[in-house]
């Protein structure tokens, strides 16, 4: 029998229920010292912001807006620099300015950052030439090193993350509000390498479009209009760490309950939205929107389910239900959960990740993902859902701005026999700035027709 659903919830109340993909920690004592740190620093986001992604959201729920997330598989320690969090900054301004200027859709900038150092996995050890040692989880956990010492589980670590985290979120609220996110200089957006996919090409007209577009509209206003200045940017990542997301779940200044202030948007992965399980109990209790993945493993009314336990009072914006199936099986398991969605009524948002069912390992040990079944993925998506009388109101990938060799595919080229060249990841494969911008047209062509009909 699963626990009883407690009456009133606490940011504790989920150590009563089975928890998954957590790690253990051979001090206690020293893990609860720097828990006890955590829940006295400083939040790293606001409860206003919060709010006002979930306005947002709500919106993008009504087709008013469309959300753009990505960002790294999993973030690691030394990418904490400059260059690093800019180059995917840059990534995603373009991609939301294609978006935006070929779609006439506002797009919600929502970024895999400042805090997705852990990750789940689907074996708890790993063996290599016959010595098996603990898994690497993450930055946030242990190191991925293979030597016992680099695999144990390291309290220390969660103080780094909390930093790192702070660091990326100071430097990327710092661009966003200044000259950097001004859309009348689009050149800072630039990578430091010299992308020459055809795409690159498309962008630039793009841009000169835009530039004169702007100069006519300011010709006839006079002014120079302040949002155009700046942008919104959210950042999220996947609650997998229980311990260290209760430590930075708050009570609202403004009395009005709990808000997990390491992120604006946490979400629950495929491993670990068992309804009977701690990540769900603790997620149906704190004011963020949250997301959680949906793939082949759960079934309609499981889904009924669990959009109940997060969202009883049935808030906008509330739920956003990430389908990750892969290209070969989204026809057959996408469209009885759009209609049990749609018959049961409640208010979600549909995001694809056509990412993370379209991994394969490739002979030579890499993994890696098709450009065209991302693509393919994709536009099955938007076909079963317009089909349905629903609607597909996001995107979730994993993707870079550096310049790197882990997806194949693409306008570029690349194949399998490339992938050794840049090859980066630590886990997941990446798409590079080629090919997310490849991607960033097509949602567009495929979002015209919605526009347009808006």
């Amino acid at each position: 029998m699963p626990p009883p659903v407690p009456d009133v919830w606490t940011p504790n109340s989920w150590k009563a229920f089975p928890a998954e993909q957590q790690p253990t920690y051979a001090d206690p004592l020293h893990l609860e010292q720097v828990l006890d740190q955590l829940r006295r620093f400083p939040p790293l986001v606001t409860s206003w912001e919060v709010d006002q992604l979930h306005d947002q959201l709500a919106a993008a729920q009504r087709g008013e807006a469309w959300l753009l997330q990505g960002g790294d598989c999993a973030e690691r320690f030394e990418d904490c620099e400059a260059e690093s969090i800019a180059s995917k900054l840059k990534v995603l301004l373009q991609m939301s300015l294609v978006l935006v200027f070929r779609s006439r859709t506002r797009v919600i900038r929502l970024g895999r950052l400042a805090g997705q150092y852990a990750k789940p996995r689907s074996s708890p050890t790993e063996t290599v030439d016959g010595v098996t040692l603990p898994c690497y989880r993450g930055d946030l956990i242990n190191a991925s090193r293979f030597e016992p010492g680099a695999r144990r589980a390291d309290p220390l670590r969660l103080l780094r993350g909390y930093e790192r985290s702070a660091l990326t979120l100071n430097f990327v609220r710092g661009l966003s509000a200044g000259g950097f996110a001004d859309l009348h200089h689009p050149e800072n957006w630039n990578l430091l390498f010299d992308p020459h996919g055809p795409r690159s090409d498309d962008y630039q007209r793009l841009v000169g479009a835009l530039r004169e577009a702007l100069a006519f509209m300011e010709t006839i206003s006079s002014t120079a209009r302040e949002e155009l200045k700046r942008i919104d940017f959210f950042t999220s990542h996947e609650a997998l760490h229980l311990d260290y997301e209760t430590a930075l779940t708050r009570h609202s200044v403004r009395g009005v309950g709990f808000y997990n202030l390491s992120t604006h948007l946490p979400w629950i992965g495929d491993r670990t939205r068992q309804i009977d399980g701690a990540h769900l109990e603790y997620m149906r209790g704190i004011r963020n929107p949250v997301g959680v993945k949906i793939g082949p493993s759960l079934e309609p009314d499981q889904l009924l389910e669990l959009i109940d336990r997060l969202n009883p009072d049935r808030l906008p914006g509330r739920v956003t239900l990430i389908h990750r199936f892969g290209r070969g099986k989204i026809e057959h398991f996408l469209p009885p959960m759009v209609e049990a969605v749609k018959r049961h009524g409640p208010p979600v948002l549909w995001v694809c990740d056509p990412m993370h069912g379209n991994t394969v390992v490739t002979q030579t040990g890499h993994k890696t993902r098709r450009l065209d079944d991302v693509l393919d993925e994709l536009a099955l998506a938007f076909a079963i859902h317009h089909r349905l009388g629903s609607q597909l109101g996001g995107v979730h990938l994993e993707l870079t701005g550096e310049n790197v060799t882990e997806c194949v595919g693409g306008a570029a080229g690349l194949s399998e026999s490339d992938l050794h060249s840049a090859y980066h990841t630590g886990l997941d494969p990446r798409l590079n700035y080629d090919q997310a911008m490849e991607i960033a047209f097509a949602l567009a062509d495929h979002l015209r027709p919605t526009a347009a009909a808006g």
